[in-house]
């Protein structure tokens, strides 16, 4: 994404500079702009490289969230900020202007609050009303953000994670279980927005989005409520006056939206749609920043897509033994994949495949599913065992099954006795493991299963909607028989977009 811009920079003529201390990124090569400063993203750093190059703006919405952070100070200081505002940025970044803004626009928000002591933290967890989602508000990453279902945890959590004070507090929002979860980019000049990329996440709400799978474009989503996202992202991106990308997290829940968060800036999914539609955004975002307006480059709202892209997380379990598997609010996820086809079951085959978890086409599936989901899965488990799957499962599970007319064969917990489940993984029995655990606390024997499945190279699904997705991708290459293979052109070529001229 950092080279799109630096490229569309050179094509425009304007020499560039980076600062970049992450020697990781291939954007920090010494050719990709015309200076590089390896410098951490401090403002006294910042600063003193303004004031020795004296460049006639600073972009920083291409350097995520702590460039962004930096806005106000840096415009404080007599630094020229090319693009989005910095109160705009700041509008969209604290919670009670944020809350103002959804406000003016009449549109639906979880309940939240903010706690600088332990106290105020469980008055406003009990306002809310359990669960609640809490972070503090200074992390990246999603690092230390839990779902706590009761005080006593709020306690431990607060213990034994965070330090509280006026310079740590920590954001509480109300959890909203069960919902699906929406990424949105756009462009926008000022004036005119255009929606480039609505994604559904595979996982729902609760998983960090960089840990989530997700589908370009929806495939479960109601025609009504994409006209509602795609309204309620141009109000929020000409409110907020945004010059360039923006990022919005939606959710739906009993068929009402709500606003998640919204990120003024270029967000990772950036550069898979992109490659999923064949518009560059970045390269387009830094015309806009120029000056350009979305008329006068051709480019306006994009028409639905024949194909279908999933985005999928690349996790380095194998990598770290004895780290749980199952999915949290706290991103885990070292890169990710894409897989493009005609259908979402195949797209989502190719990007299982493409992240290392190749979803078997035959063999023995183990199920552990909690209470809740047994009922849910119900019919992808018939999907299996008519596909010529052998089925295997805990008692209550293959139980479950068997009276519901699938045959499943019942084996030993760890605790029951041997041979159990571990034994079935180690003697290369099992092909693919599908284990939804339930609870705050997950329980022995399912960590026990979760291991095992690691260190034995078996895939492993932790969550009910990737379950459904896996189940549609190994039906969908069954019935086919064989991979779709086209060329990104080709699928490009198949996307009718309202654009004039090559980027």
């Amino acid at each position: 994404m950092l080279l799109s811009c630096f490229i569309a920079l050179r094509d425009a003529g304007v020499e560039s500079i980076m600062v970049n201390s992450n020697p990781e990124t291939v954007s920090t090569d010494y050719d990709t702009s015309d200076r590089l400063y390896f410098e951490p993203l401090t403002l006294e750093d910042i600063i003193h490289i303004y004031q020795k190059e004296k460049p006639e703006g600073v972009i920083i919405q291409f350097g995520g969230q702590t460039p962004l952070r930096l806005a106000q100070r840096l415009e404080a200081n007599g630094v020229k900020i090319l693009g989005t505002p910095p109160d705009s940025i700041d509008r969209a970044e604290d919670r009670e202007r944020f809350a103002q803004v959804v406000k003016k626009l009449n549109l639906n928000q979880p309940e939240n609050g903010i706690a600088f002591t332990q106290k105020q933290a469980l008055e406003q967890a009990n306002r809310i009303g359990y669960p609640v989602l809490v972070r503090p508000s200074y992390v990246l990453g999603g690092r230390a953000m839990a779902i706590i279902y009761d005080e006593k945890s709020l306690i431990e959590y607060i213990v034994s994670a965070v330090e509280l004070s006026p310079e740590h507090p920590i954001l509480i929002d109300k959890f909203l279980e069960d919902a699906l979860e929406i990424d949105v980019d756009a462009l926008c000049d000022g004036m005119d927005v255009c929606v480039a990329g609505i994604m559904e996440h595979i996982e729902l709400a609760g998983i960090h989005s960089g840990d989530s799978a997700c589908s370009l474009p929806p495939v479960s989503v109601k025609p009504a409520m994409l006209h509602t996202i795609i309204a309620t992202t141009t109000a929020l991106a000409k409110e907020l006056g945004v010059i360039g990308l923006i990022n919005i997290q939606f959710a739906i829940k009993n068929d009402a939206l709500y606003v998640l968060e919204v990120n003024p800036r270029a967000s990772r999914t950036v550069p898979f749609v992109s490659k999923a539609t064949g518009v560059p955004l970045a390269k387009i975002a830094v015309q806009i920043l120029l000056g350009k307006r979305l008329k006068e480059l051709g480019l306006t709202q994009a028409n639905a897509m024949s194909y279908c892209s999933v985005k999928e997380a690349v996790l380095p379990f194998s990598k770290f033994p004895g780290v749980d598997t199952l999915l949290s609010p706290e991103m885990k996820s070292t890169g990710e994949v894409m897989g493009i086809a005609d259908n979402f079951g195949e797209a989502f085959y190719k990007a299982e495949l493409g992240a290392g978890d190749t979803l078997p086409l035959h063999g023995t599936i183990f199920l552990s599913i909690n209470q809740r989901s047994k009922e849910e899965l119900l019919s992808e488990m018939h999907l299996l065992y008519d596909a010529g799957y052998k089925l295997i499962a805990t008692e209550g599970t293959a139980a479950y099954l068997n009276a519901h007319g699938i045959p499943c064969e019942r084996v030993y917990k760890v605790s029951e006795g041997r041979p159990n489940i571990v034994d079935v993984i180690k003697n290369k029995q099992v092909d693919l493991i599908i284990n939804t655990p339930t609870g705050k606390v997950p329980k022995e024997d399912a960590y026990t299963i979760r291991q095992a499945a690691v260190r034995y190279h078996v895939p492993i699904i932790t969550t009910l909607a990737a379950a459904k997705a896996a189940v549609q991708g190994i039906v969908s290459m069954k019935k086919a028989g064989h991979f779709t293979v086209k060329s990104l052109q080709e699928y490009h070529a198949e996307v009718k977009q309202c654009v004039k001229k090559r980027f």
